[in-house]
């Protein structure tokens, strides 16, 4: 931290005013709580994108380890005599295994080799576990081998070990191997160590420190993001490109090896970063964000296809895109069967499947999302009919419907007024823009009618373009994360009509993205938390209980002089927390006056602030920008501070 640094986090720590700053800005705080605030407030939303399932937060090392991508060995290296079939499969919705059989001489080899996504990365004392599905080849065979081996970036073997395979039926088979070295693009290899060949389906590596399947940093991050809303598969493969490739939840439970492959609509969509081996696997399926959503506390909000391909890429008239008004029943059997897989006893069917996967217990679902960003009139006539029948079987599920792509213009305006005849109770709005958009539109929320549905923020970024030798592609940034902040004071003031708001995307590999910004960003070793990743933790751990009034001259704080600040009551803690973003170029001296309290002793606060509004976190330095902590004392019902340029702080009373 450079001395100037130092200096302004100092003159927000204490009562004192400086020279150069602005004139003292007078906040009223009224301490009489208001409209609650939901728990759902500030939430996450997944999508597999930028290898953010398969190669992310899916733990599984192993690129196309059941064989049943379009090119079956993509992602294989193979040598010696190695072909695939699916004579007498393992798996019905997954029939193709690989066959390795001996190479005909004794100093050639048959094997195979995967180097995962971006290569394996393994670490230093780390026991990975391999799992095969195994049989001899020949029914008449008595005794096969194969030998595993974790190998080096310099193609020297870590660990390895053998497997005896001596049975014409498919069984389990495991080892586990253990790293000496961290390796940054490690890769592993299967070698037929017999005279005998042998059948294998599901190849499997997965680090032990795993949680449910999933990588035990990145679920960290999203934990201690402490959000109260997690909307997932995603949105845009929600619709899939067509039909086909839409996300069907049902083919996303049950074993994970017989889970079918289902294409990305995210591997062609960029034609500047195509990735024609993304794929899902589904091992990160509905099940496990159900666990998921468990496990960092939020409400899960899962969201399901409406009989409509994404309309980005198809004409509104392709019978062949979009399921008919009258054939939409079994689309809608998918949304109330899921409610029952989330929420119902073990008697019945999907509750049944539910608790043979480990949860017996309901997942208490509270929520679904019908559609993603559709528009026009195609969307509310389908809609309705999955509201009818939701309703009649469900009447206290919340349903949330979209008002599309954009933030504001006809086809949003046209998706307010339908939503609001359909009766939903949540309207999914998306923004992504620019940092002056953000901070325009913190009051967007003010005039929002109280009647009717509830916003529910859905997918929002800012985006800060024009950076270095890219200036078409956004960024995460100081710049942008500071925008958010000031933006979110509005969400936060206007809690009586915004139920819930998800930052979006989540994840990005820094290999393999294809969207930017994202919440967080990883390699095969490391994660970082961006600086936008601080504001969404700031706000998801200081969230309150109910608004109170914050003013100055009697109007919201919410842009003069760059100045935007919100207020709530936390009533389990029994304390007030003030929220406040200076954007300008100068520091800004604020006195904030409680009417109906009296606030004696510290405070705490927590400033995040940066010299460079360019400033980000990267895998190299992941603490370049992060929160500060420090208190400040005050007596009576005022206490005066100094907010540097640009900074957001957070004030706990």
């Amino acid at each position: 931290m450079n001395h100037t640094t130092k200096m302004f986090v100092s003159l927000a720590l204490g009562l004192l005013s400086i020279t150069g700053a602005s004139a003292q800005r007078q906040l009223t705080i009224n301490a009489k709580p208001g409209a609650p605030i939901q728990p759902t407030m500030y939430g996450i939303f997944f999508e597999d994108i930028n290898f953010g399932a398969d190669g992310g937060l899916y733990a599984e090392m192993v690129e196309n380890r059941s064989f049943e991508f379009p090119q079956r060995l993509m992602g294989w290296n193979t040598f010696g005599n190695v072909s695939v079939s699916d004579v007498k499969p393992a798996f019905d919705r997954n029939p193709h295994y690989v066959v390795l059989e001996n190479a005909g001489h004794d100093q050639k080899f048959t094997g195979l080799e995967n180097r995962g996504f971006f290569g394996m990365g393994l670490k230093k004392g780390m026991s990975y576990d391999f799992s095969v599905f195994a049989r001899l080849h020949d029914l008449q065979g008595k005794e096969a081998k194969i030998r595993v081996e974790l190998v080096d970036d310099q193609d020297n073997p870590i660990d390895k070990k053998e497997i005896t395979i001596a049975n014409n039926q498919w069984a389990k088979k495991t080892v586990t191997l253990t790293s000496n070295k961290t390796v940054e693009k490690g890769l592993m290899r299967v070698f037929l160590e017999s005279a005998d060949g042998v059948d294998l389906d599901h190849v499997s590596l997965f680090p032990e420190d795993n949680w449910h399947g999933l990588r035990a940093d990145l679920v960290k991050d999203l934990e201690d993001l402490h959000p109260g809303i997690f909307r997932f598969p995603g949105g845009c493969i929600v619709e899939g490109t067509d039909l086909a490739t839409r996300y069907q939840w049902k083919n996303s439970v049950g074993p994970a090896e017989n889970r079918p492959l289902n294409e990305n609509r995210w591997n062609y969509t960029f034609p500047h970063r195509l990735y024609p081996n993304y794929y899902q696997t589904y091992g990160l399926g509905f099940y496990e964000f159900f666990l998921l959503s468990e496990k960092i506390g939020a409400e899960p909000l899962p969201v399901l296809s409406c009989g409509l391909a994404c309309q980005f890429q198809n004409k509104d008239n392709d019978k062949n895109a979009h399921v008919a008004v009258d054939d939409l029943q079994s689309y809608i059997d998918d949304a109330l069967d899921l409610i029952e897989f989330a929420n119902g006893a073990t008697t019945t069917k999907w509750g049944k499947l539910r608790a043979e996967m480990g949860h017996p217990q309901p997942f208490n679902l509270k929520q679904i999302g019908i559609g993603n960003e559709q528009w026009g009139p195609l969307y509310p006539e389908r809609l309705k009919k999955f509201v009818e029948q939701i309703r009649a079987k469900y009447p206290n599920i919340k349903i949330c419907g979209t008002s599309g792509p954009s933030a504001s213009g006809k086809d949003f305006d046209y998706g307010w007024e339908q939503m609001r005849k359909i009766g939903v109770d949540l309207v999914d709005e998306h923004y992504y823009m620019s940092p002056d958009w953000f901070l325009k539109n913190a009051g967007r929320y003010d005039n929002y009618s109280r009647k009717g549905p509830k916003v529910f923020a859905g997918e929002y970024a800012s985006h800060v373009k024009g950076v270095d030798d890219q200036p078409t592609v956004a960024k995460n940034n100081f710049e942008a994360a500071l925008s958010e902040a000031a933006f979110m004071t509005g969400l936060e003031r206007n809690a009586d009509v915004v139920y819930q708001a998800t930052y979006a995307p989540l994840f990005a590999h820094v290999e393999g993205w294809q969207w930017r910004p994202d919440l967080i960003w990883f390699d095969n070793l490391r994660s970082v938390r961006s600086v936008n990743w601080y504001v969404q933790m700031l706000y998801g751990t200081n969230k309150g209980t109910n608004v109170v009034s914050l003013t100055e001259d009697g109007k919201p704080v919410e842009g003069k002089d760059g100045l935007y600040a919100s207020a709530v009551w936390d009533k389990p803690m029994k304390r007030y927390i003030v929220k406040i973003a200076n954007t300008g170029d100068q520091p800004q001296q604020v006195t904030f006056s409680f009417r109906g309290a009296k606030i004696s002793g510290q405070a705490k606060v927590t400033t995040l602030h940066a010299d460079d509004p360019r400033a980000v976190n990267t895998l190299d330095k992941p603490n370049n920008v992060v929160p500060q902590q420090s208190s400040v004392e005050i007596n009576g019902n005022a206490c005066t501070v100094t907010i540097p340029a640009k900074t957001f702080a957070v004030y706990r009373f």
